[in-house]
């Protein structure tokens, strides 16, 4: 029940507050995605992501509990050249993007001529993909499956995953946000918080224990 550590949200209904993450919480979240991924010591993972953001903390952690090797970025901006060039000499199997640089490096692969990386998981998350670019993405990098993570700070990361196979189609207009990771309960309910039956729009709700333990020192 420790405390792993603080991240602030955004701010963006007001004052940012800073989200209380306990090491129980987060070790169970790390080693279900672990098992999702297929992670393993054979695996390397391109660490892209500032260590601001709490997807950070997913992915290098969960790389050194399953004895993947992790390739840190440095501090430079990297343009889609760069990164294409980092995955192929790194030989680079799991890497995770912001989706709009995602779709820039599906872009300039395409514009290289059909030689993409190696890489066998390429996710994303942090806002909506468009079917049109996820179908770009799958054409042009050619991974084996593509991970869509979603989920707000005080749930601990990614608490939802849609875990997409090559030959898998969105089937909709946007990436689907997936199932449930570690056990987390999830429900659409309405404005009085009632259960809501297939196909009715509510507002998502996630429950159990793998959650924040709260905001520090804020309501």
């Amino acid at each position: 029940e420790q405390l792993a550590y603080l991240i602030y949200t955004s701010g963006s209904t007001g004052k940012p507050k800073s989200v209380a993450v306990a090491h129980g919480p987060l070790s169970m979240h790390v080693q279900a995605i672990s098992e999702l991924y297929e992670m393993d010591p054979d695996n390397r993972e391109l660490h892209f992501m500032s260590f601001a953001f709490d997807g950070a903390h997913e992915r290098w952690i969960t790389a050194l509990i399953s004895g993947s090797t992790l390739v840190i970025r440095d501090n430079s901006l990297w343009t889609a050249e760069q990164t294409l060039a980092v995955l192929h000499r790194q030989r680079i199997s799991v890497a995770c993007f912001p989706p709009a640089y995602l779709l820039q490096l599906a872009e300039h692969a395409e514009m290289q001529g059909g030689h993409p990386p190696s890489v066998r998981i390429y996710c994303f998350g942090g806002d909506a993909v468009p079917d049109a670019s996820f179908e770009q993405v799958k054409r042009t990098l050619r991974p084996q499956r593509l991970v869509n993570g979603y989920g707000p700070t005080e749930t601990v990361v990614t608490p939802l995953l849609w875990r997409a196979e090559a030959s898998e189609t969105c089937e909709a207009a946007y990436a689907p946000i997936g199932r449930g990771v570690a056990g987390r309960g999830l429900y659409i309910l309405d404005a009085d918080l009632n259960p809501l039956p297939v196909g009715v729009s509510g507002e998502l709700y996630l429950g159990g224990e793998c959650l924040a333990r709260g905001y520090h020192q804020r309501p």
